[in-house]
C-alpha cells in the first residue's frame, strides 16, 4: 500500500468524532455561575504572613479569579489575639490578624472566616494539642462566656477596621471539620452544637446581618460512625470497588444540625461541609483508609443529596458552600501534583454548575503545613502551586475555568462553549476525562500509568463568530504546562538550584499557544485528538 494511502487512511481514523456545530449567538444560551471561583483555601492564618504566600494569593486572584479565602486555626495561640491579665482583665491583640487581613482585601479577597481553634485560656485546662504548631481544640462548658465574649469583640473590631459594608460579604463558618474529635474537635456532638449556638448568637448580636453557618462537618459518608456523640470507628465500612458507589452517601451530622437548630432558635444562613471522593475522612495510607474511591459523579451525587436536605428544613433558603473540596483528603497524595486533576477539576465543576453557592479548593497554596513542610519540592501537596511558586496543573485547570464567560451556548462532556454577554467575546473549554476512571477518581491508590487511558476526540465548528476572527487555542497535556514531568527529565532534584528553579518556573507555565482564525463567514472548526487528561482552552483574541 503506498504511504499516501496510508496516510489518508490515518486522517479518516483521526476525525471518527461526530461533528458538531455550535451557533455562539444562540439566544436559548443560560446564564453561567463562576462556582469555582467563588472561594479556595489554605492551611491556617499565620501562613499568610509570609510575602511568597501573599505572592501566590495575588497570582491566584489574577488568574483564577478567587473572590474569598478560608483558612483555619484564626485564634490559634501564635496569631497572639488573646491575653489574661489580672483580676480578669482580657486584652486582644488584634495586629496578626489586620496584617492578614489587610493584604487579603488589598489584592482583593475577601475571608470566609472560619471561627477556629481555641487560644489558650479558653480551651480546656490540660486539653488537647494538635498538628506541630500546637492548635487547641477541647471544649470546655465554662469558658463558652470567655469564647463569646472573644467573638463579639473579633466581630465588631472588623467591623470598626473595614467597615460594616464589607463585612456583611464576608462569612462567619463556626469551626473545622468538628465530627473528627480525633483530630479538630476534642468534644461531643452535642458540645459542638451548643458551640454553635453560642457562636452565632455571638456573631449576630453585633450585626444581625452578618452571615453565619456550620456545620464545616469532614466528608461525606455511607455508614454509622458518626451517628453518636463521638467518633466510633467500630461502626465505618469501608466498600470494595465494586459497591462503593452503589451506597448512599450523607453529609455527617447536617440533618441533626439543622434539627438542632431549628428546635432552638438557632441562625443558619449558610450550610458548609467537605466533599472528597474518598471512603475516609483522612489520609488514604491510614490504617482505616482502603483501596476503594468513588467514582467521578461523587460530587454531584453529595450537592444533591445536600440540596434536598436543606430544601426540607426549616432553612430552606440557606447557602450551600463545599468549603473543602480536591481529589483526596491526604496532603502526601502524589497525584495532586500531576496532570490528572486538571481534567478533573473542569469535569465535576462542569457538572456542578449551580449546585452549591462555593465549591472551593483545598488548597491553593503548598505553603501548608499541618503534616509540617513537604520533604521534596513535589511531595503530593494540596495546592495548586508548590512552595516556591511554580503552578501545578490544577492551578490551569482553574485559570482556564475563570476564561469562560457568563452566558453558557453549549455544556456537554467534553466540551463547553461561553460568551460573555457584555463585550460578546467568546470562549470555550474541551477537556479529556478518561472514560477508564469514570469509576473511580485518580488518586495514590489507583495511580498506575495514568496515561494509558482512552483519547477523546473534538470535531466541532463554530459559528456566528466574526469573520476572520482571532483565536488563541491552549492546550495543557502531559508535555506541556506540567512541571512535575519537567522536574523528573531534570533528575527530580531533591534541592534544585536557582537555576533550575527558575526552568521549573517557565515549564510550568509552558502551556502550548497557536492562533487560529474564523473564516470569513465567521466560521471556526477545531478537530483534535485530546490525549487523556488534556485541557484545551479556545479564547476569542481581544
Amino acid at each position: 500500500m503506498k504511504r499516501t494511502t496510508l496516510l489518508v487512511l490515518a486522517a479518516v481514523a483521526l476525525w471518527t468524532a461526530t461533528a458538531q456545530t455550535i451557533d455562539v449567538t444562540s439566544k436559548k444560551a443560560q446564564p453561567l455561575t463562576h462556582t469555582w471561583s467563588v472561594g479556595t483555601c489554605a492551611g491556617r492564618v499565620n501562613e499568610g504572613l509570609r510575602t511568597s504566600w501573599v505572592e501566590q494569593l495575588r497570582l491566584s486572584k489574577e488568574q483564577c479569579g478567587f473572590q474569598y479565602l478560608r483558612m483555619h486555626d484564626l485564634f490559634n495561640d501564635d496569631m497572639n489575639i488573646y491575653f489574661e491579665k489580672g483580676g480578669g482583665r482580657v486584652v486582644y491583640n488584634w495586629q496578626y490578624v489586620d496584617e492578614v487581613y489587610d493584604r487579603m482585601l488589598d489584592i482583593g479577597v475577601r475571608p470566609f472566616v472560619e471561627l477556629s481553634f481555641f487560644p489558650k485560656g479558653i480551651d480546656k485546662d490540660g486539653g488537647k494539642l494538635q498538628m506541630w504548631y500546637r492548635n487547641r481544640v477541647t471544649y470546655d462548658e465554662s469558658k463558652m462566656p470567655k469564647w463569646s465574649a472573644l467573638i463579639k469583640a473579633f466581630c465588631q473590631h472588623v467591623i470598626d477596621r473595614y467597615g460594616i459594608d464589607e463585612v456583611r460579604q464576608w462569612y462567619f463558618e463556626v469551626w473545622n471539620e468538628p465530627n473528627l474529635d480525633f483530630g479538630f474537635f476534642d468534644g461531643t456532638k452535642s458540645q459542638y452544637f451548643n458551640l454553635y449556638k453560642v457562636t452565632a448568637e455571638a456573631v449576630k448580636s453585633v450585626d444581625s446581618q452578618l452571615r453565619v453557618g456550620g456545620p464545616a462537618t469532614s466528608n461525606f459518608i455511607a455508614d454509622a460512625r458518626h451517628d453518636g456523640e463521638r467518633t466510633d470507628n467500630k461502626r465505618s465500612v469501608f466498600y470494595p470497588q465494586e459497591v462503593i458507589n452503589k451506597q448512599q452517601w450523607k453529609g455527617v451530622w447536617i440533618e441533626e444540625f439543622l434539627d438542632y437548630c431549628t428546635k432552638n432558635k438557632v441562625p443558619v444562613d449558610f450550610i458548609s461541609c467537605h466533599a472528597y471522593p474518598t471512603d475516609y475522612a483522612l489520609d488514604p495510607v491510614s490504617k482505616h483508609g482502603k483501596d476503594a474511591i468513588r467514582y467521578v459523579h461523587s460530587l454531584r451525587d453529595d450537592l444533591q443529596w445536600a440540596r434536598n436536605v436543606i430544601r426540607q428544613s426549616a432553612y430552606p433558603h440557606a447557602e450551600l458552600h463545599i468549603t473543602e473540596w480536591s481529589t483526596s483528603p491526604n496532603s502526601r497524595d502524589r497525584m495532586h501534583d500531576l496532570l490528572p486533576p486538571a481534567a478533573y477539576i473542569i469535569k465535576a465543576n462542569l457538572e456542578n454548575i449551580g449546585a452549591a453557592n462555593s465549591i472551593m479548593y483545598w488548597t491553593f497554596t503548598d505553603i501548608f503545613e499541618e503534616k509540617g513542610g513537604g520533604e521534596e519540592i513535589f511531595h503530593g501537596g494540596f495546592g495548586m502551586i508548590n512552595f516556591q511558586g511554580i503552578v501545578k496543573p490544577s492551578f490551569h485547570a482553574y485559570r482556564m475555568l475563570n476564561q469562560l464567560g457568563d452566558l453558557q451556548v453549549y455544556n456537554q462532556d467534553p466540551l463547553i462553549v461561553s460568551r460573555c454577554s457584555k463585550s460578546g467575546r467568546v470562549s470555550a473549554l474541551a477537556y479529556n476525562y478518561p472514560k477508564e476512571y469514570e469509576n473511580a477518581v485518580p488518586s495514590m491508590r489507583n495511580l498506575g500509568n495514568y496515561m494509558q487511558a482512552s483519547a477523546k476526540d473534538l470535531n466541532v465548528t463554530l459559528k456566528g463568530l466574526k469573520p476572520n476572527q482571532a483565536f488563541v487555542l491552549e492546550t495543557l497535556d502531559k508535555e506541556h504546562g506540567n512541571a512535575f514531568d519537567a522536574w523528573q527529565q531534570i533528575g527530580a532534584p531533591h534541592s534544585p538550584t536557582r537555576e533550575q528553579t527558575a526552568e521549573l518556573k517557565e515549564k510550568g507555565w509552558a502551556t502550548h499557544m497557536e492562533v487560529v482564525r474564523a473564516d470569513s463567514k465567521g466560521r471556526l472548526t477545531v478537530k483534535r485528538t485530546l490525549q487523556p487528561w488534556t485541557c484545551l482552552l479556545i479564547t476569542e483574541q481581544q
